[in-house]
């Protein structure tokens, strides 16, 4: 880097201190990241805005389009601007420095006083001026040179980002929202491009790439340098789309430097307006927001994945409301190239994709729709405390329509936790950093494919299993008791019946039939043995008719089966319950679901794992659900062994005989 660019930083955030008293904390960057903008443009215009003028002045006679096109040839870049004001005649002329400013900013061509609006700044400008502060903070920008001979692509894209971390610290908003650290950006890219190589070294070789969250636009600055390193006629044409407007400026404003085409970089929200919608790209990169809520989108999403399935872009499933995490994932291999090669992604998650959602969710459909079209190639875990907004554990998914022969059917795990160095000052929750030679360590395991301490190979099915209900029988005892009667008063089936809909005088002869017809109930139950405890269910219901048809009036099956349910108890030892086809019944409070292997025969799991713990077992096969579950760390987990009761003996009364000294000191004293 040619300087620190927590120093340029550090002096445009100093800047923020003019606004103090007029401004509240968290509107300091409506101003001052729209003016770093600003000021960007300016030094990248300044070498030629001399000859743009000057051009300007001979120009009568051409059309607009003609005069755009002619006025971006003087510049030798993709925008212009043709006032006659910078930043430094801006602060030559403090008596009317609001109306120059505003003249200014009228004058760049369309691509870029579009990208200055998304931040609404002509709001600002009265208010600055009314607050006697515009001229001041203007001249403070003037004072710093970001030009990119000075300060690189990469440089500007951290400052932005630090400054966008420090505004959101104070605004209590999510900076990690808006960008990724460089150099998880940089392992993504490395891994992406790695069996690539050849290809992308070809002279004059055109590739695109999208992030369909492309905030700052870090992912596809980095994306772009990286293949002009390795090949300096490629051609990468990047593509993206953001929400947040000050984010998309800022990555319009980047592209706009670069000569990318601005129109490939979109404002809204991808789910529902997906700007690039018949677009399919080569490569594709995202850090998506962790857990982010769809609830505002739900009814969009819930109708294309209900009408369109696999045609749309959700028919592999939906993931639950709180996080929406498999929906820009799908999203994106809806965007893959299917000719041509193919297609290939990297997606930053949180564990959660890994795991969550049982068989036959949202999620275990999703995870069952990749693997099973052999499209899921590799998962990196990463240091934790990488992010800004966030400490836990992350990972990088490695999707493809292509893989290499020797990776088909297999998905690769890396264990890259331990590959961080400690940074001498955290970037909110960001203490950790991985290093070049770090980053180039893990893109060689990667590449290299083979089972070792940090790396493992599964089969697809590894991670798929059939999720088995297995049942226990019902054994109940029954008793018509005080006590157990008396439960009817509790049960809304019982308190139903003297209860109507009707109206007036046919309400209250309802309601008096039913009171009648509960103590008929309670009555015939009272005349049954309170003492005699059944522990066979028919026996119980033979006397129980008994006792009711002496009335002539036959109970009826409803009132039967509430009897049974109030008057009854669970007991290991009382007869199994069978049903009308002479079958045991299934015990709802003993069912449970055991996640037999996919590669395990399902008969003799059972056998094995579950009869000789409970051996009146069964399995309900009808309920069979197939689910696919990632356990990452299971993985690489390494047993230690407990410490021996002698070392724990030797510490305890090392403690104790450390205890007994303070103890002495503090009597003493």
């Amino acid at each position: 880097m040619t300087i620190d660019f927590k120093e340029s930083a550090n002096f445009i955030w100093s800047i923020a201190d003019l606004l103090r008293g007029d401004y509240k904390q968290s509107e300091y960057g409506k101003v001052i990241l729209p003016l770093t903008v600003l000021r960007r443009l300016d030094c990248v215009l300044e070498p030629t805005k001399q000859k743009v003028l000057n051009y300007l002045s001979k120009s009568k006679g051409l059309s607009p389009a003609g005069l755009e096109a002619v006025l971006k040839r003087q510049a030798k870049l993709s925008f212009y601007n043709k006032s006659k004001f910078d930043f430094q005649k801006l602060v030559a002329d403090p008596n009317d420095i609001s109306a120059n400013l505003k003249n200014y900013i009228n004058g760049f061509s369309k691509n870029a006083r579009t990208i200055l609006e998304r931040f609404n700044f002509n709001d600002h400008i009265e208010r600055l001026d009314k607050s006697n502060l515009i001229y001041k903070v203007i001249k403070r920008f003037a004072e710093i040179d970001l030009h990119p001979d000075k300060i690189l692509n990469i440089e500007m894209g951290y400052i932005f980002e630090e400054l966008i971390r420090k505004f959101a610290d104070l605004s209590n908003e999510t900076a990690g929202e808006h960008f990724t650290s460089r150099e998880v950006i940089r392992l993504m890219v490395n891994i992406l491009f790695l069996n690539d190589k050849e290809i992308l070294t070809k002279k004059g070789i055109l590739k695109t790439l999208y992030d369909p969250a492309c905030g700052t636009g870090g992912m596809l600055s980095v994306a772009e340098e990286y293949l002009r390193e390795l090949n300096p006629d490629a051609d990468l044409r990047v593509f993206g789309q953001e929400l947040n407007d000050e984010s998309y400026a800022i990555c319009n404003s980047d592209m706009l430097i670069k000569g990318q085409n601005t129109d490939n970089i979109k404002r809204g929200n991808s789910f529902t307006q997906d700007g690039l919608k018949d677009e399919k790209f080569d490569y594709m990169l995202s850090n998506p927001p962790f857990g982010v809520e769809w609830k505002k989108v739900e009814t969009e999403i819930k109708k294309e994945s209900e009408t369109q399935g696999f045609t749309g872009r959700f028919g592999a499933g939906l993931p639950r409301i709180s996080d929406g995490s498999f929906l820009f994932l799908q999203h994106m291999i809806s965007k893959m190239r299917p000719e041509n090669g193919g297609a290939r992604l990297g997606i930053v998650f949180n564990g959660s994709p890994l795991f969550s959602g049982g068989a036959g969710s949202g999620e275990s459909e999703i995870r069952r729709w990749i693997i099973e079209n052999d499209m899921l190639e590799a998962i990196i875990a990463l240091p934790d405390q990488l992010f800004y907004n966030t400490g836990i554990a992350t990972y990088i998914w490695i999707v493809t329509n292509r893989k290499d022969k020797k990776r088909e059917g297999k998905i690769q795990f890396v264990n890259a936790v331990g590959f961080f160095q400690k940074m001498s000052r955290s970037l909110g929750n960001k203490r950790h950093e991985i290093k070049d030679n770090q980053i180039e360590e893990i893109t060689q395991i990667y590449g290299k494919f083979k089972q070792g301490e940090l790396c493992k190979i599964f089969d697809n099915s590894h991670f798929g299993y059939t999720r088995v209900t297995v049942e226990r029988p019902l054994r109940l005892n029954f008793q018509a008791s005080k006590e157990r009667i008396a439960r009817l008063d509790d049960e809304a089936f019982f308190k139903n019946l003297a209860k109507s809909k009707k109206k007036g005088d046919r309400a209250l002869k309802e309601i008096e039939e039913g009171e009648e017809y509960q103590k008929f109930i309670k009555s015939n139950l009272s005349k049954m043995d309170s003492k005699k405890l059944y522990k066979n269910r028919d026996e119980f219901i033979n006397d129980l008719k008994k006792i009711f048809d002496k009335k002539g009036d036959k109970i009826k099956a409803p009132i039967i089966k509430m009897i049974l349910k109030v008057l009854s108890e669970r007991d290991e030892t009382a007869d199994i319950c069978m049903d009308a086809k002479g079958n045991p019944e299934p015990d709802p409070d003993l069912r449970d679901c055991e996640n037999v292997p996919l590669n395990d025969n399902v008969e003799e799991y059972f056998k094995k794992e579950v009869l000789p713990h409970v051996p009146d077992a069964w399995m309900d096969r009808s309920k069979d659900k197939i689910g696919y579950e990632i356990n990452f760390t299971k993985e690489f987990y390494k047993y230690k062994p407990l410490r021996s009761l002698e070392d724990i003996r030797k510490d305890i009364l090392a403690l104790e005989k450390e205890t007994e000294g303070l103890m002495s000191e503090v009597l003493e004293s």
